[in-house]
């Protein structure tokens, strides 16, 4: 029984902790980060990165430059208007100091500073600053340069050796009272601000490091969002050398840009239509808590916001969904109530052009409704809205929650979209109806894909079974031991059957080639058998519905013949599963087996038994033959070469391609961003519809095959 007066009397005031400015920073710094991983580490930078964009976007600043250097500190330079030097009212500290010591200071709080800020909390760079072993900032301002140090949040001045600066030198805090700098003179014109900062190695573990591939992403966005912004990157830790150039870790971005670049920059299917631009304004009204200068308290405020929206977007031929949102050019991963907004604005224009034009694109009242997945197939958009203290859903910024903001987008985009949507030019008019097309069309196989997947669940031992008759299913219901070998030929299924373990291993035969996906719509793949079929056997659905842990196999494993049509089917499957299944693929759970090319028949084994040597490269067969020749062992000739799995004997193939403990599987996978854009790249160069680029890629390549490689 639990004695509450004992527990009550032991728990009193003195239990209670008040943490005083940066030391709550420092206790909980997931509050403010998100995390002490890479990505918090990530976000210390978008921080300071970010105040100097707010700069740019005010039209006060055109460059920034931002450089990691070798010991992993950052430093952003911008030439805006340079942080306030002289000292704020009531506080006896400078401007650089309040904005560096004190949470929620700063120049974003409806002052009149910044119309549009992505900072609005006033925690970002104090925050940095209590997360920083060592932060300098240098101002250039009134024809001077001003300085200051900060160590783990605490003013004072480093003695570093000359030219060096390291977050290690002696450190002596100010004690009295904080002292800005003046360490240099300049021009008046020259004004800016830089900061350097070295993150705290309490707070971040070793392993904790900056993403150049992504920090040269969201400085992208940033040059594509504010035109004719100047952003240089520079990573000191890319050794330059001979063969990188002396560009090595260098990049500059500058586009003349807006929304419209930046949506066809995203883009990466083939287009179905043009970029849509769509541009409105509209105001908003909001009660806040303003400061009153004469009583120094807070009192209620009704205040009008005007909220623009600037939005692109185009249709691809593909299904795949890309929506990039921002809010005063911060990036919102999360989406919010601009995002909401947007996705009701174009589903209402949407539907109500379907239903004007029901009977061109035979749509009936017994067909399903639109819905939102169907519209957003192959669409890429770029949504970005700007108004002043918009309200995120924490200090990351990832979520906007200011609620206006969903009317206000969704009214803008469904006038603006039904007007484009609506349009009388003749090209506008062809690709309009080019686009509601695709639309029913994605709707029409999102609900026989639905009925598939429903029909595909592995059925238990009372129900019957409605997969494909060829289907040779394993017994275990263990979907992590459980395979799906998918098998060129009817001839080599009769081989593979005997090979398999019937226990964990299914077969399902395909015949030929299969259709090739990236050229073919919707329908066209639903009705192709072989397609169909693998799909419903894998049984997870697939495109846009795809759900990956309805997957009934564990491992899908591609098995056709040693030579080139094997290595053209291989192709059409991976090419199936990466459009249309690419969740297994992302899962590392999609292979290809490695059948032998060869078998040397060795002569005189050991005690009268026949030995058998398999290769799977000419390389390794004359490395193998050179062995035998050393160790003076003969072998029968000619040596037989595998053409196709079907002249394999069954304990051959069980030997040497399926059984997990002799053979050799090659897993596909795709490791991150970069794998992913040049797979796009790669099977739309090889598989798509435009011949020239294959052609040009045949033709380059020839150079590199000898003809003793090619199969004849």
């Amino acid at each position: 029984m639990v004695n509450k007066g004992k527990r009550q009397e032991e728990y009193t005031a003195r239990h209670l902790s008040v943490l005083e400015g940066l030391e709550a920073v420092r206790k909980r710094p997931g509050m403010y980060i998100g995390s002490t991983d890479s990505r918090g580490l990530m976000h210390c930078a978008w921080e300071i990165i970010d105040n100097s964009v707010d700069e740019a976007l005010e039209g006060y600043a055109d460059h920034i430059q931002v450089t990691i250097y070798e010991d992993g500190s950052v430093e952003v330079v911008d030439n805006g208007r340079g942080i306030p030097v002289d000292e704020v009212p009531g506080t006896g500290a400078s401007g650089v100091e309040v904005v560096y010591t004190k949470l929620h200071a700063g120049g974003k709080f409806g002052g009149g500073s910044y119309a549009a800020a992505g900072g609005l909390h006033g925690v970002g760079s104090s925050v940095v600053n209590a997360l920083s072993e060592r932060l300098d900032v240098e101002v250039n301002r009134g024809g001077k340069t001003w300085a200051m140090s900060f160590k783990r949040g605490e003013p004072g001045i480093f003695s570093d050796k000359k030219g060096t600066r390291r977050p290690d030198a002696p450190f002596s805090p100010f004690t009295e009272s904080s002292e800005l700098r003046v360490i240099k003179k300049v021009p008046q014109k020259n004004t800016g601000t830089l900061v350097r900062y070295w993150a705290d190695p309490e707070i971040f573990p070793a392993n904790a490091v900056f993403n150049y591939e992504e920090l040269r992403e969201r400085v992208r966005e940033k040059a594509f969002l504010v035109p004719g912004l100047r952003i240089s990157l520079w990573d000191k830790r890319v050794k330059e050398d001979a063969a990188a150039g002396e560009a090595a870790g260098r990049e500059e971005f500058h586009y003349a840009g807006g929304v419209k670049d930046f949506a066809e920059y995203l883009a990466e299917d083939p287009a179905l239509t043009g970029v849509m631009h769509i541009r409105g304004m509209d105001t908003f009204s909001e009660v806040i808590q303003q400061l009153d200068k004469k009583s120094g308290h807070l009192h209620s405020v009704e205040v009008e916001r005007e909220c623009q929206v600037d939005i692109a977007l185009r249709w691809g031929t593909g299904y795949d969904t890309k929506e990039e949102s921002f809010v005063n050019i911060i990036a919102t991963p999360k989406g919010g109530t601009h995002l909401q907004g947007f996705e009701m604005g174009l589903v209402k224009a949407v539907r109500a052009q379907i239903d004007a034009r029901s009977r061109q694109l035979k749509v009936g009242a017994r067909d399903p409704r639109i819905e939102k997945e169907d519209i957003l197939a192959g669409l890429t958009a770029v949504i970005s809205v700007s108004f002043p203290e918009p309200q995120f859903e924490g200090q990351t910024k990832e979520v906007l929650g200011t609620a206006p903001v969903r009317a206000i987008v969704a009214k803008i985009v469904e006038q603006q979209l039904t007007e484009l949507l609506s349009s009388r030019k003749r090209d506008k008019k062809t690709e309009n109806m080019r686009l509601l097309e695709k639309i029913v069309a994605e709707m029409r196989a999102r609900v026989a894909a639905r009925a598939q997947k429903e029909i595909s669940r592995r059925k238990n031992a009372l129900e019957t079974s409605t997969f494909p008759a060829k289907l040779a299913d394993c017994r275990s219901e263990d979907v992590e031991k459980s395979e799906l070998f998918i098998v060129e030929g009817d001839s080599a299924l009769g081989t593979a059957k005997l090979a398999r373990s019937s226990e964990f291993q299914a077969l399902l035969p395909i015949r030929g080639k299969i259709l090739n996906v990236q050229k073919a719509t919707p329908g066209e793949i639903l009705k192709n058998k072989e397609v169909s079929a693998i799909i419903q056997v894998v049984g997870a659905g697939s495109g846009r519905t795809f759900d990956i842990d309805a997957a009934r196999y564990g491992k899908v494993i591609f098995m056709t013949d040693a030579d080139v049509d094997g290595a053209h089917i291989r192709t059409l499957l991976l090419t199936l599963f990466f459009r249309y299944m690419r969740p297994l693929v992302e899962a590392g759970r999609v292979y290809a087996a490695v059948p032998p090319l060869h078998r040397i028949e060795v002569v005189g084994g050991k005690r009268g038994e026949k030995e058998y040597i398999y290769t799977y490269s000419e390389a390794q067969l004359h490395q193998e033959l050179a062995r035998l020749k050393q160790q003076k062992r003969s072998y029968k000739e000619p040596i037989q070469r595998y053409k196709g799995l079907g002249e394999m004997d069954a304990d051959q193939l069980a030997e040497t391609t399926m059984d997990p403990a002799h053979r050799t599987l090659r897993r596909i996978s795709m490791e991150d961003a970069a794998a992913l854009q040049y797979a796009e790249e790669t099977f739309e160069m090889l598989m798509g519809s435009d011949v020239a680029p294959r052609k040009d890629f045949i033709v380059e390549g020839a150079a590199n095959i000898s003809r003793a490689d090619i199969d004849a």
